[in-house]
């Protein structure tokens, strides 16, 4: 027995291990850089954030805070988790340059684009969140405040509300990248996906009535531009439907499969 033969399997394997500690590294340095640039502004930005509540709040009505440390840690929170959201692009980069030798060169041209196409979406649902769904709905909530009690929100639990509610709508926006990928990958067809169009409604109203707080309001600007979304998904995935003609290999034809797979690898060298 060949004790080379184990260590040649091994060599690879820990070799991807120590790329990928590397990249992982490489995207913690980033978000450190990012934080450590952006720490001196933590209180300008909580200001920023709370802009949408403080401009619907009654007059001499200020926010609060509950606990001791909250003045402190709250706004390096927020600063964190901002850190980590201007850094997504090249975290997303270092999960691209891993995977990326791995994949052919049919779904490089696939998985790409997607990725950049679902950051953007990301980013339009938190910045939809902010300048419409957020004047919005605190508007509504302190209006809807009995007579004689004063709205002074705490700035931690307001800082994991607006959280809760930017996660919400940039995952809703990633609709089209969901409704894509399904196409893609054969689990459904675009006629498929139509006829199941009043069955996302009604879905798309079921999570708005979850995910945001109890106001018509609030849930109506989730569920409807979810539905647009989904639209849009669906127009865009009728390009990336599997061709019936296709030259592709069914999936139980391993041999013709394991073929085309050698001369895609070749192609890329």
């Amino acid at each position: 027995m060949n004790p080379n033969k184990y260590n040649e399997g091994e060599q690879p394997f820990i070799s991807h291990l120590i790329e990928l500690r590397n990249r992982l590294l490489r995207a913690i340095l980033c978000v450190l850089i990012v934080f450590l640039g952006l720490a001196s502004y933590a209180n300008e930005i909580y200001s920023f954030l709370a802009g949408p509540l403080l401009q619907h709040m009654p007059k001499n009505s200020t926010m609060i805070a509950i606990d001791v440390a909250s003045p402190f840690f709250t706004p390096f929170k927020l600063v964190l988790i901002v850190s980590v959201f201007i850094s997504v692009p090249y975290i997303l980069y270092q999960f691209w340059a891993f995977v990326a030798p791995g994949l052919y060169k049919r779904e490089r041209r696939m998985i790409l684009p997607l990725l950049i196409a679902s950051t953007l979406l990301f980013y339009m649902g938190v910045a939809f969140a902010y300048f419409v769904v957020f004047p919005l709905v605190f508007g509504f909530l302190t209006a809807a405040a009995p007579t004689g009690v004063a709205v002074m929100t705490d700035i931690a639990k307001y800082l994991d509300f607006v959280l809760a509610l930017f996660f919400a709508f940039g995952v809703c926006f990633e609709v089209p990248i969901f409704t894509i990928v399904l196409v893609w990958t054969g689990m459904i067809t675009p006629e498929g996906l139509a006829d199941k169009r009043p069955y996302v409604i009604v879905g798309a109203f079921i999570v708005g009535a979850v995910l945001t707080p109890p106001d018509a309001i609030s849930q109506t600007l989730l569920a409807v531009p979810m539905w647009m979304l989904f639209e849009l998904g669906l127009l865009c995935s009728r390009l990336f439907a599997p061709k019936p003609d296709s030259h592709y290999p069914a999936p139980d034809d391993a041999e013709t499969e394991a073929r085309l797979d050698q001369i895609e690898h070749q192609e890329d060298e």
